[in-house]
């Protein structure tokens, strides 16, 4: 697929089918998010694959740091919402959550290895949708809660960017009509 037919044509994609994702094209993907320019080539990028019962894991995760943010004793409907969140993912047959591990040099500033590992999800998402994938990046207050940074075992210094949902698509995404770069672009000659 050419580069700007992939940028262009890519979307985020929820719906996927619960078929298995081979291992290979998972492989391709991360290897794709670790082509992502980073300053002193520190790799901050740190990728956890989440498929088959791990994804019942992280469920459980969400639904416990959702709980106790809840009233005593719970609802019908926070039952329900806890319910609901245990399933979130589920959604997709495989899951790549991508943490950022910042450089120890002195000299490595933390928003440029977040903007990194940024870089680095947008080439998965370029990866995935080349190889006939749908994908989308998942993030929300929950994904930047310290108990799943500990889950993962990110250091005090690092943080969760999001999960990548990845599965084959249910039906092709429809077309959108971007706004023109004409109106954020200004010439400075």
């Amino acid at each position: 697929m050419d580069i700007f037919e992939a940028i262009n044509t890519r979307r985020s994609i929820g719906l996927v089918k619960e078929d298995p994702v081979p291992d290979h094209l998972v492989e391709k993907i991360l290897e794709a998010g670790t082509f992502a320019p980073n300053h002193y080539r520190t790799n901050p990028w740190r990728f956890f694959v989440i498929s088959e019962s791990g994804r019942n894991k992280l469920g459980e995760l969400l639904a416990a740091i959702t709980k106790s943010g809840m009233n005593e004793p719970l609802s019908e409907e926070d039952q329900q919402k806890l319910e609901n969140v245990k399933k979130k993912p589920l959604r997709a047959p495989v899951i790549i959550a991508v943490g950022v591990e910042p450089g120890v040099l002195q000299k490595v500033i933390y928003k440029e290895e977040t903007a990194a590992v940024s870089a680095s999800i947008q080439n998965m998402l370029l990866a995935a949708h080349a190889l006939g994938l749908g994908a989308v990046w998942r993030t929300g207050a929950i994904c930047y809660d310290d108990r799943v940074r500990s889950y993962f075992q990110l250091s005090d210094k690092g943080e969760m960017a999001g999960f990548i949902y990845l599965g084959y698509p249910i039906k092709a995404p429809s077309a959108i009509k971007r706004k023109s770069f004409h109106e954020f672009t200004k010439w400075l000659k």
